[in-house]
């Protein structure tokens, strides 16, 4: 028989009455019973105390407002400092990280409910490079009575997390990446949300624009959030759609939006596209275990969001956007979607580069000189531009231009290819190549995969901005031969292709780019949530 299974008692909470203990505690002298020790731990008011198992020995456990923590028991040695001994094995877990309970029964095929055996804690756990794990702690304990007690102690308190979503609307793309989204989604983040008892009503989307057009006209007073499963350009989508019927709810002409309203629902984003980037700006990895958990803590992090416009009419709302060299690119890669995703990376980089050709623009930008731009656009959550804003021009030859709100990291920019930029400070980060030789060019891209600065070229620049706008002088007249005689990979006679967070958008006139500060929520990011007090229970 076990030591200490029977004859022992428990003290529920410290100060309180002993009762009997339940089957399986072990005995514990109450001098090896301290209040914890640490200055964080005294200070917070104990709601429950008693005996577990936990791995292969009884601990004494505490919960208190805001952790669980537990201290083997060991008997006292001759000449020793039990409290000392035991103070310094102490190890907790902190209730904002875990994400569901259960009763943990041992099954049989004679016993419909099976044997009690205790709780389990589903928790989250941090790990290297951002990343998040599920996992278990076993409280061994078999008396119903207190296992029950502790059991809708921890229930009353996963439910006063209010961020915390109960009910989600899941938008799957079939298509992304290698076509992997599906068994992503159904074998890594629905048994999570299942074991959160998050409620989840799923969506496949079946072509381009169905996400968009779905959002538009369903249901979604139910939900607490919206989550898109897919690829840089799903998520781009989404999140338009998100925003454009946070413009209709409000009323307000799409036409020309100089302050939009804020969606009204937070957008989750499960990595299962090509690049990532909006996953891996967010979480610090695109890892799609970190990015469900996230959205089961209710981890919500505020991001800015640029509006694209063109002749005072929006085209969408976006994160990020490339003309040039990384437009191009794009619109080869689409031209090319029978081959693998890297393949056709590859190639389109390739043929881009190939054909290398500078753009004849002309760019306005309005400057945020200092920090206290920074910190008044935060403050007031947009910037009123009026006559007395000081607009800079420059114009030239261009090989790529970069407009970015967000860092943009991904597998082949781990430090982000605006890494200076963050999710919501108010400001872009604008980026402009000049004309160079193309040696030069493809050192400066090789550098954004190193530790080095990739902006430390003569021909780079880089601003931090709040508006936009660039204007396109060339025409197709200066293609050459060989392009002339191929379909035109833009598609339309005169336009010139955008990379729009993964999305190919064309346009032939001047394109107005302007910043939102906070204008859509996302789970994820490293914001904390609210810790809801503990109730205190008497036994």
């Amino acid at each position: 028989m076990p030591r200490g299974r029977r004859g022992s008692r428990v003290r529920a909470l410290e100060g309180g009455p002993e009762e009997e203990a339940p089957p399986g505690a072990a005995a514990v002298p109450s001098a090896l019973l301290p209040a914890p020790q640490q200055p964080e731990a005294a200070a917070e008011q104990v709601v429950l105390r008693g005996i577990f198992e936990i791995g292969r020995g009884s601990c004494d456990v505490v919960l208190s407002e805001r952790a669980l923590r537990w201290r083997p028991i060991q008997p006292e040695r001759p000449g020793g400092d039990p409290k000392i001994d035991l103070l310094q094995k102490e190890e907790f877990i902190e209730l904002k990280d875990i994400f569901s309970v259960k009763l943990k029964r041992r099954c049989s095929s004679q016993q419909q409910l099976g044997t009690l055996l205790g709780i389990t804690l589903f928790v989250c756990l941090k790990k290297e490079q951002n990343k998040l794990k599920d996992s278990t702690i076993d409280l061994i304990n078999l008396s119903e009575d207190h296992c029950d007690l502790w059991f809708s102690q921890f229930k009353k308190i996963l439910a006063g997390f209010s961020n915390r979503p109960k009910a989600l609307k899941i938008l799957l793309n079939p298509q992304s990446h290698k076509k992997e989204a599906t068994q992503i989604y159904y074998e890594k983040v629905d048994p999570l949300l299942k074991l959160a008892g998050i409620k989840t009503d799923v969506t496949i989307t079946e072509y381009e624009g169905h996400a968009l057009s779905l959002l538009k006209e369903c249901e979604l007073q139910g939900f607490d959030g919206v989550v898109c499963v897919g690829g840089d350009g799903s998520a781009s989508e989404v999140a338009h759609a998100l925003l454009l019927r946070a413009q209709e709810n409000a009323g307000m002409e799409t036409d020309c939006l100089l302050s939009p309203v804020r969606a009204q629902l937070p957008l989750g984003i499960i990595p299962a596209g090509s690049t990532n980037v909006l996953a891996h700006s967010l979480h610090g990895v695109p890892h799609v275990v970190t990015a469900a958990l996230h959205i089961i803590l209710g981890h919500i992090q505020p991001v800015d969001v640029c509006t694209f416009s063109s002749t005072g009419r929006l085209l969408r709302f976006g994160f990020s956007a490339m003309f040039g060299f990384g437009g191009r690119t794009l619109a080869l890669a689409e031209k090319h979607r029978w081959m693998s995703p890297n393949q056709r990376r590859d190639f389109a980089v390739i043929k881009a580069l190939a054909r290398l050709k500078p753009e004849d623009c002309e760019i306005a930008f309005l400057p945020l000189k200092t920090s206290q731009d920074l910190q008044e656009r935060k403050a007031q959550g947009s910037l009123k531009s009026d006559d007395s804003d000081e607009w800079q021009v420059t114009q030239g030859q261009f090989l790529n231009v970069s407009i970015m709100a967000i860092p943009c990291r991904c597998s082949v920019a781990p430090r982000g290819l605006a890494p200076d930029t963050r999710l919501n400070n108010g400001s872009m980060a604008l980026i402009v190549v000049r004309n160079t030789s193309r040696p030069a060019f493809v050192r400066h891209l090789k550098r954004y995969a190193s530790v080095q600065n990739q902006f430390n070229f003569p021909f780079v620049e880089t601003y931090t901005v709040g508006e936009v706008k660039v204007q396109q002088k060339s025409n197709l007249s200066g293609h050459n031969s060989e392009e002339r005689h191929e379909p035109h990979e833009l598609g339309l006679e005169n336009s010139f292709p955008w990379n729009v967070d993964g999305d190919l958008l064309e346009v032939a006139s001047e394109v107005h780019v302007k910043l939102h500060p906070r204008l859509i929520s996302l789970y994820g990011g490293k914001k904390e949530e609210l810790i809801p007090r503990a109730q205190i229970v008497n036994v």
